[in-house]
């Protein structure tokens, strides 16, 4: 299944890499006897992606658990990358408005833990950590045309909350990579807030929609000059025709003209289960420069007597230059 020497596979998926408590995965991952691991990476191998970007990934500082999880491939992933996600971060101040400190809701981004359901990165081909733009650190009030929740004409979050409430859920990357034999490219990694779990102020759902106003303004060059060759690749949690959130706003975006869309109305995620269906929220859309040779999802990821690998798929998209 893998691409041709001439092409690249870039990937995402939003597999379940995460536990209740920090050190838990790599423990997962050393034991080497974990179903679940087992079957995310009988996918991952499956599809055999060049880059893949991993959109639920427990980051640890010193980077453990994701060198031991490159390993588990044939051959293991050479080069990998990490940063501190906003999920878990502590605020100090309550959030979500509740009355109660010290909740996962609490944190910039919900987790249980700083690092929780973070994202990560394995790639066959060299990355230019010190080439990295993070984004994650900007606040939502900064974000020109911030769409901040309200509730009863009055302003959701007080003054304090505004001061340090980031905008990126997990985070905001443009990560270089170097091939050997031909020009840099950029992976524009980020992985969204689901647009519900909220109430009538509507956070999650205009926090959803600005997290994709980023990356609007990211392709206006309001953060700089856009890399020549580029991909966004990541968990919107948005589908453009179904489910919560602002759909519109989805299918603008994969219309925007600098943009390839290679998987028109193909869901990535199913939630019959949950009575929400089968949606499509994860994403692989190269610029428009590439040429897309082929996409697919690998299914299924879940179901009958395997393990339970959760609901999303992982997504990939073949490109050549």
């Amino acid at each position: 299944m893998a691409a041709t020497a001439d092409d690249l596979r870039i990937a995402t998926y939003a597999a379940p890499l995460n536990r209740e408590g920090p050190g838990l995965l790599l423990r997962d991952i050393l034991g080497g006897d974990d179903p679940q691991i087992e079957g995310i990476v009988a996918i991952i191998a499956q599809a055999d992606p060049d880059v893949l970007v991993l959109t639920d990934f427990d980051y640890d500082l010193d980077g453990f658990a994701l060198a031991a999880f490159a390993a588990l491939f044939d051959p293991a992933y050479p080069h990998v990358f990490a940063l501190r996600p906003n999920t878990g971060m502590p605020t100090g101040l309550d959030i979500d408005q509740n009355g109660r400190l010290g909740e996962p809701r609490d944190a910039q981004g919900y987790g249980l833990f700083n690092g929780n359901g973070g994202m990560a990165i394995l790639s066959r081909l060299p990355i230019d950590a010190g080439g990295v733009t993070d984004l994650s650190a900007l606040l939502w009030r900064d974000l020109p045309g911030a769409d901040l929740p309200v509730q009863d004409s009055a302003p959701f979050f007080p003054q304090a909350v505004l001061d340090v409430q980031r905008l990126s859920t997990t985070g905001h990357w443009v990560v270089p990579v170097l091939p050997p034999d031909a020009p840099p490219f950029a992976v524009m990694a980020f992985s969204a807030s689901p647009p519900a779990f909220d109430g009538a102020e509507r956070r999650n759902v205009l926090r959803n929609r600005d997290e994709l106003r980023l990356w609007e303004q990211v392709l206006a060059g309001d953060f700089g000059p856009l890399p020549d060759d580029f991909l966004i690749a990541g968990n919107a949690n948005l589908d453009p025709l179904g489910g919560d959130g602002d759909r519109a706003a989805m299918a603008a975006f994969l219309a925007h003209p600098v943009l390839q869309d290679p998987l028109p109305g193909q869901p990535t995620a199913d939630w019959r289960d949950l009575g929400i269906g089968m949606l499509r929220v994860s994403y692989v859309l190269p610029s428009r420069d590439w040429q897309v040779v082929d996409a697919g999802v690998v299914w299924p990821a879940s179901g009958g007597d395997g393990p339970d690998i959760g609901a999303h798929h992982l997504v990939w998209v073949d490109v050549r230059r």
